[in-house]
């Protein structure tokens, strides 16, 4: 399935969105040693919207994105998930974390648990669900992602484009509010990267909130309510897909579309 000709997304030339703000991101700083890789970003997503990141690699897209969850502490500046003040050494990360779902380039499943395993782990360990409800949910899960008769694998047997399907579903386990993507086809052979992405797509359809780091460009045109383009730790330029990519206004914006296109 290629996606890179595809139509950009209709929905989107007004960029009329919902009113409700699920991640409010203010004044975000953040360095590594004396490297800042974050540079004073002022973002929102709103309920439903789907945000993709772009940018060259180095850019600070990742290192945004894991902010959003606390997995990087923040040197400066405030994230709002839902509302709630992410603070990485308070109770809240807890709670942030149960609505934030993450799905990474590499699907670290775990490899001595089946397909099915995985995807319970965490509702009985952390939510506390009985086992029987669980698995339930999962096999519903792994039925939306295609891979129900995967259920009593191993992870070892499985391909790229399964794997990373079954981490989506995995991170759908804990019914999150959002879901973050970081680059996740990125390591995956080429003919499997469209089985990856109609999930995601069909997420989005379903109104899942989702900011997504990718360079899949023709995933971005169609699934993406807005698209922003981050470039050495600060946002550059945003907007719908067709302005970014039909019209873009910055010039590091425009040369760096340029050089995707040969």
């Amino acid at each position: 399935m290629n996606l890179a000709f595809m139509p950009e997304k209709s929905k989107v030339d007004n960029l009329s969105l919902p009113e409700k703000s699920m991640i409010n991101v203010k004044g975000l700083v953040k360095d590594f040693g004396k490297n800042r890789v974050i540079d004073g970003i002022n973002a929102t997503v709103s309920a439903g919207e789907v945000v993709v990141l772009i940018g060259a690699s180095g850019s600070g897209k990742s290192t945004f994105l894991r902010c959003l969850n606390g997995l990087e502490t923040l040197t400066a500046g405030e994230i709002l998930i839902d509302n709630v003040r992410l603070e990485s050494k308070s109770s809240s990360l807890k709670q942030i974390r149960r609505q934030v779902g993450m799905v990474f380039q590499q699907f670290n499943l775990f490899p001595h648990l089946t397909v099915l395993e995985n995807v319970i782990e965490a509702p009985v360990h952390v939510l506390n669900q009985k086992k029987d409800i669980a698995v339930k949910a999962a096999r519903e899960l792994l039925t939306k992602v295609g891979l129900l008769d995967k259920q009593n694998c191993y992870p070892g047997t499985l391909s790229g484009g399964q794997g990373q399907r079954v981490a989506i579903a995995r991170a759908l386990a804990m019914h999150p509010k959002i879901m973050l993507f970081d680059e996740p086809t990125s390591a995956l052979d080429p003919e499997l990267v469209g089985e990856v992405l109609t999930v995601m797509k069909q997420l989005a359809e379903d109104g899942m909130t989702m900011v997504v780091v990718t360079h899949e460009m023709g995933f971005a045109r169609e699934v993406a309510d807005r698209v922003i383009f981050i470039d050495e730790g600060r946002i550059v330029e945003e907007g719908s897909p067709i302005q970014i990519f039909s019209n873009p206004q910055e010039k590091r914006t425009q040369t760096f579309l340029g050089r995707l296109s040969h």
